[in-house]
């Protein structure tokens, strides 16, 4: 199998709207008419985050380009959050050791933020289950019913569809027009160098 097809296939880019970088999957669907799930709130995001103290990132990739090790670098850079790398072709990402996979984590994580195929979704739910992880965080581009069905089912709260580097940045201040963490909160109006 090429990279493609057993890893994520992530990517990050800088959309029009003014509020962050997607970091989304290629060729995700843009309009949603099939989709009948309704995620947590505002509110309810901004709980998961704040009452998480681990998060564990499956389909984190060594490739700088790809979304998943942009979020790892936000998340270890950025918050307080133990965070671990699943991925069975790494041992090592961003000077820190990779796990092939949730069972192999030395903890249970509280959130356990997905990169991964469509179709490995609902699997990554199950193993999500397995371990005793309290959130499934599908990431933006990233939607699957059944994986959804899966981790609610077992008592798992579900973000699909979110970019949790976005979520945690809008909810702490620090995102600005490219999505980048500016470390400066101040309601004056920042001016974009041309």
């Amino acid at each position: 199998m090429s990279e493609s097809q057993t890893t994520v296939g992530d990517s990050c880019d800088v959309p029009q709207a003014a509020d962050a970088v997607a970091c989304a999957l290629p060729g995700a669907p843009t309009g949603h008419p099939e989709r009948t799930w309704t995620g947590p709130s505002h509110q309810e995001r901004f709980g998961l985050l704040r009452r998480a103290r681990s998060i564990a990132i499956v389909g984190a990739s060594n490739n700088p380009a790809r979304a998943s090790y942009f979020v790892a670098t936000y998340l270890l850079s950025s918050t307080a959050y133990d965070v671990y790398l699943v991925n069975p072709r790494e041992t090592e990402i961003l000077g820190r050791p990779v796990y092939p996979s949730l069972r192999d984590l030395p903890v249970v994580p509280d959130i356990v933020d997905v990169f991964r195929r469509h179709d490995d979704l609902p699997g990554v739910a199950q193993e999500a289950i397995d371990v005793g992880a309290q959130t499934l965080w599908l990431q933006l581009g990233s939607w699957n019913e059944e994986a959804a069905a899966i981790a609610e089912s077992a008592g798992l709260a579900v973000v699909m569809d979110r970019c949790i580097k976005i979520e945690h940045a809008r909810f702490h201040g620090g995102l600005h027009l490219a999505g980048f963490d500016t470390g400066v909160i101040s309601s004056r109006r920042q001016l974009l160098a041309r």
